[in-house]
């Protein structure tokens, strides 16, 4: 087995956002609030660990506390996914409800269908886990 790589997050007074370790190695991150300061956290945070990506991960984003997603937030998101370091990244992204997973993919879709990260958006946290579950190699 090999070692999982170390998250180097702590939590910070006024940031919406918490991060653990996942069983499959990955990370798990739930957000209560998308604002400017968690937003900034995130991207800093996520950055850090893309210059250290090195093999396969299975991430997953939890949203669904968040009662509206900034436009800002999607194109932070796209932004970060789009280095070429997330080719090692398998993304669940999971919203409160379908409508807003589609206001999510209207924007994505609209700006850039193409990221390194393999992403897909869901507002069922059983579906997120079983598109995640499959094999690394599976990432569509």
């Amino acid at each position: 087995m090999t070692e999982q790589k170390p998250l180097h997050w702590t939590p910070t007074p006024g940031i919406g956002y918490s991060v653990v370790r996942r069983p499959d190695g990955g990370m798990g991150i739930t957000f209560a609030d998308l604002s400017d300061a968690t937003i900034q956290h995130w991207l800093n945070f996520a950055m850090e660990h893309l210059m250290g990506a090195e093999r396969l991960t299975r991430n997953l984003y939890d949203l669904r506390q968040v009662k509206e997603i900034p436009e800002k937030a999607v194109h932070t998101a796209i932004e970060a996914n789009s280095d070429p370091a997330a080719r090692f990244i398998r993304l669940a992204v999971v919203v409160a409800n379908a409508e807003t997973a589609d206001a999510i993919r209207k924007i994505y879709y609209s700006v850039s269908p193409e990221t390194s990260a393999a992403i897909k958006i869901f507002s069922n946290m059983d579906e997120a886990e079983a598109w995640l579950s499959r094999p690394l190699d599976q990432l569509v």
